[in-house]
């Protein structure tokens, strides 16, 4: 076994991804497992009771998990193959099981709750404490405290839903790679600016195809919504979008109604009335109805903007494109035209100022002014794909304090979206060495054409801050115990406060001065198109705080009121979330929540509400920076003081006073989004 890179991969100094092959996956996760499972039983045939004989043997098993499955299950999301998906399944339904092993290990739980009320406790430091409470919190929240066919049931409702959120995330992918716009006519470009006719032209070469090819990867996507005047293509690919994962053996229908039974049968089996419940267990926020009248009272606010905003393009439609009934794919194309005359701005305009090479320099820049950060380019001795880049990050007197990797572009085979995930933690090892931390920082943005640079849009930069606000996080972080370090700990509903945070700086002209240069000629973004790009950057924030508020509510609804196998189905819940908060209603072949992953293939079941709880805080948070001065070294040595090295060691919402000096407050998330 010891040729097998994941093994090898424990003690070496990231992960041999060139090595990793299917095959080594679950002999490897056996081999751990196996010595986890061992490792637990001499622990509790005679348990400890302070931190050195309890707490720490379980930190290193999972430490030994996490840098095992960690690469397995980032190859699985920006590398998918045929070969590695049974293979990845397999593997984490017996991770699946080994967590419910630990967590409803009554021995262990005992062993815990003792050390929480030991004298003991009291000579913990305060991360080890906040451990010993989340610990305590995890093994109620699985099931610790359920008896014999309950206990039995939940295991069995666990490993379930893993198996099927896996199945809603591959279903997802399947649907989006399978269908193609090919297009031979050039007529049927009309509207597309030459950056995407070259990019689709290149896709088609790539599938040895004449013409041009359009995917519905959202690179691809969203400019052909933009800009195509082909009203019936833009249709096409609309409903093709919109229906993914709905039909044949690729639908996520079923999927979707057994998750949410057996998500509302596990909340009650541990005494929840609803699975919100058990969700915010963990979170901020007090309850699934503060959380409603939060949502409801940004609707009310946004609403009378949201509705003049639609009220405009409608009337612009009809007088100026024609288009007597506005159809839901019409509106990106209507508005993009509606953008560029009334701030004759568009993103393809900007694409050339934000070249990848400018873009990153100016990105180090700022967190060197912010932190006293130098990012350098690094050699990785071993990648995923020839795309990948590994940046270290070094302190102001020269020591190297974290590093992440970063794959930028979209490719077949890769999951859809951006997100920062955990490659390594910031810990103290057992040998009283410190481990740093790296991130992954994934996008998927347009690959550079031919021989030039990757042009990205603006949307696309502002992205890429936010991921780098989440790789902040997790980078910055001081805590030494793997439990609460970086973005571990964390409340689901404060973990978008950095990376929403970031968002904010790619609005300011100093900022954009570092970012943006034209790729050809090296000239800086003109003060004219900046102050237009400025005056449009709250174009149509009312219909886009409630969309976001739309997905927000229908999840905490459907998670909440919604009754499983009821009367009223998804669908129908989802028609009566838009009919309440949308200002335009979508077609009835619509189904966007059978591609909405965020809720039912990753973290943000009951929790997608944290984007606008988090945006309360990280809008307060930045007001901070406005009033003090951008670049101010007290307000950023605070931020990253109080908020950024703390990890999950203390209660964020008292971190938050202490850095702003007060409760935060709605009014700057208002003001930043231009509603009144």
């Amino acid at each position: 076994m010891s040729d097998n890179p994941l093994l090898r991969g424990l003690t070496s100094p990231l992960p041999l991804f060139a090595e990793i092959r299917p095959a080594h996956v679950l002999p490897a996760l056996d081999a751990v497992l196996t010595q986890n499972r061992q490792e637990l039983a001499q622990l509790l045939a005679n348990p400890g009771n302070d931190w050195a004989s309890l707490m720490a043997p379980l930190e290193e098993m999972e430490e030994r998990l996490s840098r095992l499955w960690g690469p397995v299950g980032h190859l699985n999301a920006v590398c998918d193959s045929d070969e590695l998906r049974p293979v990845y399944r397999e593997g984490l339904q017996q991770l699946t099981l080994w967590q419910s092993e630990l967590a409803q290990n009554e021995t262990l739980f005992a062993a815990v709750r003792a050390l929480h009320d030991s004298t003991a406790f009291a000579g913990l430091n305060e991360e080890q404490k906040q451990v010993v409470r989340h610990t305590l919190r995890d093994f109620r929240l699985a099931g610790a405290e359920l008896d014999g066919a309950a206990k039995e049931r939940f295991t069995a409702i666990r490993m379930r839903l893993s198996e099927l959120a896996t199945r809603f995330e591959q279903n997802l992918l399947d649907a989006t790679r399978a269908f193609t716009l090919h297009l031979l006519d050039a007529a049927d470009l009309d509207g597309l600016p030459e950056s995407i006719r070259a990019g689709a032209a290149q896709r088609a070469r790539a599938a040895d195809l004449a013409g041009w090819l359009f995917t519905l990867d959202i690179p691809s996507y969203l400019p052909f919504m933009q800009h195509a005047k082909r009203r019936e293509l833009r249709e096409k690919l609309y409903t093709a979008y919109t229906t993914r994962a709905a039909e044949g053996e690729r639908d996520n229908t079923p999927v979707i109604d057994e998750i949410l039974a057996l998500r509302a049968e596990a909340a009650r089996l541990l005494g929840f009335a609803h699975y919100a419940d058990y969700s915010l267990a963990s979170k901020m926020a007090p309850s699934a109805d503060e959380v409603v009248v939060f949502l409801r009272e940004l609707a009310l606010r946004s609403r009378p903007m949201a509705e003049a905003e639609m009220g405009e393009l409608r009337a612009y439609a009809r007088a100026e494109l024609r288009i007597e009934e506005l159809a839901a794919w019409d509106v990106a194309y209507a508005s993009e035209q509606l953008r560029q005359k009334t701030y004759a701005i568009s993103q393809e305009e900007l694409k050339p100022y934000f070249a990848e090479g400018q873009v990153l320099a100016g990105l180090f820049q700022l967190v060197e002014k912010l932190y006293g950060l130098t990012v350098r380019a690094a050699e990785a001795e071993q990648k995923w794909h020839p795309d990948v880049r590994y940046f270290e990050i070094f302190d102001a007197v020269g020591a190297q304090v974290a590093a992440f990797w970063l794959d930028p572009y979209a490719r077949a085979h890769k999951r859809g979206g951006a997100w920062m995930d955990e490659c390594l933690i910031r810990r103290r090892r057992a040998d009283g060495s410190l481990q740093l931390p790296v991130a992954y920082l994934v996008c998927n943005f347009e690959a550079p054409i031919g021989e030039g640079p990757a042009l990205w849009t603006h949307d696309e930069v502002t992205t890429l801050f936010h991921e780098f606000g989440h790789g902040l996080h997790h980078m910055l972080t001081e805590i030494e115990t793997a439990g609460v370090s970086g973005i571990r700990g964390v409340p689901w509903d404060a973990v978008e406060l950095p990376s929403q945070f970031m968002e904010n700086f790619c609005w300011e002209r100093s900022v954009i001065d570092m970012i943006g240069r034209h790729h050809e000629n090296g000239e800086q973004l003109p003060g004219p198109l900046f102050a237009r790009m400025l005056a449009a950057k709250n174009f149509q924030s009312g219909m886009q705080m409630l969309r976001q508020i739309e997905f927000a509510l229908f999840d905490l609804l459907l998670h909440s009121e919604f009754t499983p196998g009821g009367a009223q189905s998804v669908q129908e819940l989802l028609d009566a979330v838009r009919r309440e908060v949308a200002v335009l209603i979508p077609p009835p072949f619509n189904r966007f929540q059978n591609s909405f992953g965020h809720i039912f293939a990753g973290g943000y079941a009951a929790g997608y509400y944290s984007y606008k709880w988090a945006e309360v805080l990280s809008s307060d948070a930045y007001a901070a920076f406005e009033e003090a001065g951008l670049f101010d070294h007290a307000t950023a040595a605070g931020f990253r003081r109080q908020i950024l090295s703390i990890g999950g060691s203390r209660d964020i919402m008292a971190a938050f006073r202490d850095f702003r000096g007060r409760k935060p407050s709605i009014d700057a998330l208002l003001r930043h989004s231009g509603i009144g």
